[in-house]
């Protein structure tokens, strides 16, 4: 998408440039192009670089080189009785403001229960049991 801004802005020179040379010696002023540019295409241009942007950010797989974006694990969903563990991982992550760094399904008497384990922006290791089928932690 960041293309598009780059050809959209090209075109918003190429245009001026073209205008400016239709009207030769004549002057004009260009307040009423840019309102235009203001209030229709850049809030196009900036909406389509901030859902880029937030679909690169969600989407699993390689960073580009050089990024410096931070790898995240990807968790993928699994349905077990009543919540995914992807469920269960965004919750906790909400709940405890931490990042999830490992997670484990175990059978505690005959329930699935995940067990994940934070970690904390301050350093602590959180372990959190979450009953799959009522979505409780405990």
């Amino acid at each position: 998408m960041n293309e598009l801004l780059v050809v959209a802005l090209r075109a918003f020179f190429t245009a001026r440039i073209a205008l400016s040379a239709y009207c030769g010696a004549q002057t004009f002023t260009l307040a009423p192009v840019m309102n235009r540019f203001r209030t229709t295409l850049l809030p196009v241009a900036l909406l389509a670089v901030f859902v880029s942007h937030a679909q690169a950010r969600g989407l699993p797989g390689s960073q580009a080189g050089g990024s410096s974006g931070e790898e995240r694990p990807v968790v993928v969903g699994v349905y077990r009785d009543g919540i995914s563990l992807d469920e269960a991982v965004r919750r906790a992550e909400a709940q405890y403001n931490a990042k999830v760094v490992r997670t484990d399904v175990q059978d505690e008497d005959g329930r699935k229960v995940y067990v994940l384990k934070l970690l904390s922006e301050d350093g602590r290791v959180i372990t959190v049991r979450v009953d799959a089928a009522t979505g409780r932690a405990r």
